[in-house]
C-alpha cells in the first residue's frame, strides 16, 4: 500500500481521481493500491513556551530569554485537527505501507507542513515527493510518473524549520520583552523578524513626509512651433530672478541648436511572479496583496493557472513545447494569439532560462480555459493571460526625439550670453507587445506618445516665453504595490527588472508571506490605509522609535537573514549555525533592552463620545429548528442531533455531519442552519488558525466534499 498526503481535501480528491483511489472513507480515499489522505494547513506547530516549562507561561522579564534546548512540535489543539492527525498517523504507521508520497504544496511551507505531521506520527516508510506546477490531470499523471526521492527536499524542509524556529525565537522573546518593558497596560507590542523591518520602512517614509518643508520654485519655459521647451538652468528660488530671466529672453528669437531622432526598442514585460502580480493588481484594480493571493490561489486550485507562490519571472526550457498548445486554448484571446501562430514561437532567453528557475517557473495559464469565474478572478486571470501572450510578441519600436534651442541676448557686462532650452518627445513606430494592451488606459504620462514636428538646426523664429510656478512635493506614501517592491528589494528603490531579479535573494519575507505580513500590521493597528496610501499610526511610529537595535528594524540586515535561509535551502548553510546566530542575537537584545531606560510608549487609544440614541425594541428571536432541515448532501433525509454534531438521519450511508465546534469556535444554531441551507455562515470572529494559533475572522463554508472549510 502507498499512502499519499495532500495539502487539502480538494487536492486529495483530484489526486485520488487520477490514480484510481475511488473509495471514500472517513478522512481518506482508497483504491488501486493507494490511500490518499490530507492535511488542512498546519496540523502541527512548534511547542509554545509553557510546553517546555510552566514558568514560561508567565510574561515575566526574569524568564527572558526563553531558549529551549531542543525545539519540539505538537498537534494543534483543535478537535478536527486531532481527528485528522489520528487518521494520518494510523495510515502511515501501518506495517503494510511500503511507501509514503508527500503530495503537499510544492514549496518550503508545504514541505514543512507535511514533514512535521510525518515526524509527529513517527512514520517509518520511505518517502517520495510529488512535485508539480499545476493541478491538471495531465500534470498529476506526469508527476506520479516522475516521483522524486524525498531526501532531495530535505534542505527545503531544513530551511522551513529554520524559518519557523527563527520566528519563534525572535517573536516570542522580543514581543514579551518590549511589551513588559515599554507597553502601556493591556497592550501587546508585537515584534517579528519580517513585520518589524517592514513597519520600519513605512515609519521612515512617514517621518520623511512629516518633516518635509514645501518650497516654491520658478521655471523658465517657452513655446516654439507648438512645442513646449524647458530652460536647462536650475530651478529658480525667487520670482524676481524668474522675471529677470523672462525679460532676458522676451522679444528675442528662439534658435534650434540640436535636433536628434534615435530609434529604440522597449523590452517586453516579464512574466509574473507572485509579487509582480500583486503589484500590478494593486496598481490596476486596487486589490490588496492578500486578496490577489486569494484569487490566484483559487485559479490554481481550479486548474486554470500554474503554481502561484513563486519568485521567478522565467520558464524552464521544458515548458517550450507546451507553449503553442496553451496559446491555442486561450479562446477569448484568439485575436491576439493569431499573429503569434503565423510563425514559430521564439525561444528567447528572456523567457526560457533554466538557470533562473529553481522549484517552479513563472505564473502562466494552463491548457484549461476557465469558466464560471468571479469578476475578481477574471481580472487576475486576464492579467496572467495577457502577460503570457505579450512576452512572445516583438519588442515595441519607438523613435525618441531630443530638441535643443537657445535664446541669446546681451548680458549686464555687455557680452553676448544665452539661455538654453530642451524638449523631448516619443513616437511609437511599431506597437509590438503593446498591441496586447492597446485597449488599456494609459497609466501615466511617460507611456503616452508625444510626437514632435521636424526641426532644422539653425532655424529661428518668434516664441512665447512664460514663467511656471511650482512647489516641491514630499516623498510619496507607500501603497501596497510600492511596499511589496520595497520588501522584495530590502527597502531599496529599484526600477530595473534585471536588477530586481538579482536582489530577490536579499529581500525580506517570501512572496507567499508578504501579503500576510502587511495584513498583520493593519490588524495590529500599526498602519492604516487612506485611499491607496499606507500610513504609519502613532503607535507604529512609537514602537519603531523604541527599538534601538538596528538588526530588528533594518530591512537590509533582515534581508541578509533571508539570504541565509535560502542558502540553507540550497544546502550551503547549516540550520544549527543559523539557530545559534539567532540565539546569540536574542540573548544580546534581551540584555540590552532589560538594562535600557527608554521612555514607555504612551497609549493612543481615543475615546469618542457619542450622543446616546434611544434603544430600539428588540424583535423576538425566530425559533431555529435544525432537525427540520434536509441533509444538503443526500437531499433525502432530515438532520438529527448527536453527541458532538448534527448529522444526516441516514448517516451510515450518507456520512454527512456538521460538528458543534470548528477551529476552536462553537457554532450557533443559526450558523449551523446557514451551513446546511446556504453552504456558508456569515463572517465569524474568534476562529483559531490551525497554522498560527492566532484568532482570525472569516466564514465557514461547506466544501465540495461536504466537509467544513475556512474562507478568509
Amino acid at each position: 500500500m502507498k499512502v499519499c498526503i495532500a495539502e487539502k481535501p480538494s487536492v486529495a480528491k483530484d489526486i485520488a481521481k487520477v490514480i484510481g483511489a475511488n473509495q471514500r472513507n472517513d478522512g481518506y480515499y482508497e483504491g488501486n493500491g493507494y490511500q490518499v489522505t490530507w492535511t488542512f494547513g498546519h496540523l502541527c506547530t512548534l511547542k509554545e513556551p509553557q510546553d517546555y516549562t510552566p514558568e514560561w507561561k508567565s510574561w515575566d522579564l526574569n524568564y527572558l530569554p526563553m531558549i529551549p534546548k531542543n525545539f519540539g512540535i505538537k498537534v494543534i489543539h483543535d478537535k478536527g485537527v486531532a481527528k485528522q492527525f489520528k487518521i494520518i498517523q494510523k495510515l502511515v504507521t501501518d506495517n503494510q505501507v511500503e511507501e509514503i508520497i508527500n503530495c503537499g504544496d510544492a514549496g518550503q511551507e508545504g514541505e514543512l507542513i507535511q514533514r512535521w505531521v510525518l515526524l509527529k506520527a513517527k512514520a517509518k516508510a520511505p518517502m517520495k515527493r510529488l512535485w508539480i506546477s499545476s493541478l491538471t490531470e495531465e500534470a498529476i499523471k506526469e508527476g506520479f510518473n516522475n516521483l522524486k526521492d524525498g531526501e532531495k527536499y530535505f534542505n527545503l524542509f531544513s530551511a522551513g524549520q529554520a524559518r519557523a524556529i527563527g520566528d519563534w525565537l525572535l517573536g516570542m522573546n522580543a514581543t514579551r520583552l518590549f511589551t513588559k518593558k515599554f507597553a502601556p497596560p493591556k497592550t501587546v507590542l508585537s515584534i517579528g523578524r519580517v513585520q518589524t523591518p517592514t513597519l520600519a520602512m513605512i515609519v521612515q517614509r512617514q517621518k520623511e513626509i512629516n518633516a518635509f518643508v514645501v518650497d516654491e520654485y520658478w521655471e523658465l519655459k517657452t513655446i516654439f512651433k507648438e512645442v513646449e521647451f524647458n530652460a536647462t538652468i536650475p530651478r529658480l528660488k525667487s520670482e524676481e530672478k524668474a522675471k529677470q530671466g523672462l525679460d532676458f529672453i522676451k522679444d528675442r528669437e528662439f534658435e534650434i541648436i540640436d535636433f536628434e531622432i534615435k530609434e529604440g526598442r522597449e523590452k517586453n514585460p516579464r512574466l509574473f511572479d507572485l509579487t509582480s502580480l500583486q503589484v500590478e493588481a494593486n496598481k490596476k484594480y486596487a486589490f490588496s496583496a492578500e486578496n490577489t493571493l486569494k484569487y490566484i490561489q483559487s485559479l490554481y486550485e481550479k486548474k486554470f493557472v500554474t503554481y502561484p507562490r513563486v519568485d521567478t519571472t522565467y520558464l524552464s526550457e521544458d515548458i517550450y513545447p507546451k507553449v503553442t498548445g496553451i496559446l491555442t486554448k486561450l479562446s477569448a484571446y484568439q485575436n491576439l494569439v493569431a499573429p503569434l501562430m503565423a510563425q514559430p514561437i521564439p525561444m528567447s532567453k528572456t523567457v526560457f532560462d533554466n538557470t533562473k528557475v529553481t522549484d517552479h517557473h513563472a505564473i502562466i495559464p494552463t491548457e484549461i480555459f476557465p469558466q464560471g469565474l468571479s469578476n475578481e478572478e477574471k481580472r487576475i486571470y486576464d492579467l496572467v493571460a495577457r502577460r503570457f501572450i505579450a512576452v512572445f510578441y516583438p519588442e515595441c519600436k519607438v523613435a525618441n526625439t531630443t530638441v535643443e534651442g537657445k535664446v541669446e541676448n546681451l548680458g549686464k557686462d555687455g557680452n553676448l550670453s544665452a539661455i538654453n532650452f530642451k524638449a523631448t518627445g516619443k513616437q511609437i513606430l511599431e506597437l509590438g507587445w503593446r498591441e496586447v494592451y492597446v485597449k488599456d488606459k494609459k497609466e501615466d504620462d511617460k507611456d503616452e506618445e508625444k510626437i514632435m514636428p521636424i526641426f532644422e538646426i539653425g532655424e529661428k523664429g518668434p516664441h512665447e516665453p512664460f514663467i511656471h510656478k511650482g512647489k516641491t512635493t514630499p516623498p510619496k506614501n507607500y501603497t501596497e504595490a510600492t511596499l511589496l517592491r520595497g520588501m522584495e528589494t530590502a527597502g531599496r528603490q529599484v526600477d530595473d527588472d534585471e536588477m530586481r531579479e538579482l536582489m530577490k535573494e536579499n529581500g525580506i519575507g517570501r512572496p507567499s508571506t508578504r501579503a500576510n505580513i502587511i495584513e498583520t500590521l493593519f490588524r495590529r493597528k500599526y498602519i492604516e490605509k487612506k485611499k491607496r496610501n499606507i500610513i504609519a499610526t502613532q503607535t507604529g511610529m512609537d514602537l519603531i522609535d523604541t527599538i534601538q537595535d538596528e538588526l530588528l528594524k533594518s530591512p537590509e540586515l533582515t534581508g541578509v537573514w533571508e539570504r541565509k535561509l535560502r542558502l540553507i535551502e540550497k544546502g550551503e548553510y547549516e540550520l544549527e549555525q543559523f539557530k545559534q546566530e539567532l540565539i546569540e542575537m536574542v540573548t544580546k537584545l534581551t540584555h540590552e533592552v532589560k538594562n535600557s531606560y527608554f521612555r514607555p510608549i504612551a497609549s493612543h487609544q481615543v475615546s469618542v463620545q457619542t450622543q446616546e440614541k434611544p434603544k430600539k425594541e428588540r424583535k423576538p428571536k425566530e425559533e431555529i429548528n435544525i432537525e427540520d432541515a434536509t441533509c444538503p448532501k443526500c437531499k433525502n433525509h432530515q438532520l438529527i442531533k448527536g453527541r458532538t454534531a448534527y448529522g444526516c438521519s441516514n448517516y451510515k450511508e450518507c456520512n454527512f455531519k456538521v460538528p458543534f465546534e470548528f477551529m476552536g469556535k462553537k457554532l450557533t444554531d443559526k450558523q449551523v442552519l446557514d451551513l446546511v441551507t446556504k453552504q456558508k455562515t456569515g463572517k465569524m470572529t474568534g476562529l483559531i488558525s490551525p497554522e498560527t494559533g492566532e484568532k482570525i475572522a472569516g466564514k465557514v463554508i461547506l466544501g465540495m466534499d461536504f466537509n467544513l472549510e475556512f474562507e478568509a
